[in-house]
């Protein structure tokens, strides 16, 4: 990504190791890349970084700088929300940035197609992407090759999925703030869609009551798939009585009216695949696993898309 400029925001949390970061920008400016930085510790608020108004700021002025191409989250955590009805979103698709994050940044992500219909990327963030000891290269050439363009491919592997030939728009994200957003003018529409879910520290049973808030809102009809990344973190307990991650999928394989996959690369994980939010996906599977391509979305080398 030589001769890129990249600039980094804080839309939420602010980075817990402040020399980190300076490292991280140090190894994007080694591969070529420009590195424009609105994130100033100095300016953390509480929990976030910044306050409301100066993260907004942060994303405004990433948006008008004219030698940037990319804006990348510094993290997720928490904020977005709180400033949702504020962001330019218009200001944003107009912009033709390409804007990269998960977790939190799903808000993000949903907004600004819901409000313009732009497409935006579910990929990695300055926190802990770009600032490990050791980088994960499967995360960051995922990266790379995603932003370049034009087709885009992830291979998800896991026993027991349904045989699958589908297409459709692939959206979703964290699945607490995807249901967070259900019923809000933030919660983008996308008929016939492919959904992608993650999520962190989330008990079994709080997975299967998101997934059930998605489908009793209307959001997953019409949808022709829904794919389960890394859900990861929760601890159940003896009164669980044999109700665990296994038996709430087959649950949702019964309830839900689309096929249900598991083996996504993708959530709080080291090991993340990038995916275009937005674009024109192929999901194609079998009882090992599956291969999802896609297509139709914004890159560096077709910027006016």
């Amino acid at each position: 990504m030589k001769n890129i400029g990249i600039a980094i925001a804080a839309p939420g949390g602010y980075a817990l190791d402040d020399d980190a970061v300076a490292r991280g920008i140090a190894r994007l400016e080694q591969q070529g890349c420009t590195v424009h930085n609105y994130y100033d510790p100095a300016q953390k608020h509480l929990r976030f970084g910044g306050t409301d108004a100066g993260r907004l700021a942060q994303l405004e002025a990433a948006a008008r700088d004219p030698d940037v191409q990319v804006v990348i989250a510094l993290r997720g955590q928490y904020g977005i929300s709180r400033i949702l009805p504020r962001i330019d979103f218009r200001l944003m698709a107009d912009s033709g940035k390409l804007f990269v994050g998960y977790s939190d940044v799903t808000a993000f992500h949903m907004g600004l197609m819901a409000a313009t219909g732009r497409k935006s990327f579910a990929g990695p963030m300055i926190c802990d992407d770009f600032i490990r000891d050791e980088p994960v290269d499967y995360t960051l050439d995922q990266f790379r090759d995603c932003l370049r363009g034009p087709t885009h491919h992830v291979r998800g592997t896991a026993e027991g999925n349904p045989r699958v030939d589908v297409e459709g728009r692939l959206w979703g994200g964290n699945l607490a703030m995807l249901t967070h957003l259900a019923g809000t003018p933030y919660f983008a529409r996308i008929p016939n869609g492919i959904v992608f879910i993650e999520d962190i520290n989330e008990h079994p049973y709080r997975v299967e009551r998101m997934v059930l808030q998605l489908l009793y809102s209307g959001a997953l009809e019409g949808q022709r798939a829904l794919v389960l990344g890394d859900f990861s973190g929760y601890r159940l307990a003896p009164f669980d009585n044999g109700y665990d991650f296994d038996a709430m999928l087959a649950y949702l394989r019964e309830t839900l009216p689309i096929p249900v996959l598991t083996g996504l690369p993708f959530g709080h994980v080291k090991h993340r695949c990038t995916l275009p939010f937005g674009g024109l996906a192929h999901l194609v599977s079998d009882e090992t696993g599956f291969d999802l391509t896609v297509t139709d979305y914004p890159t560096l080398a077709r910027p006016d898309l």
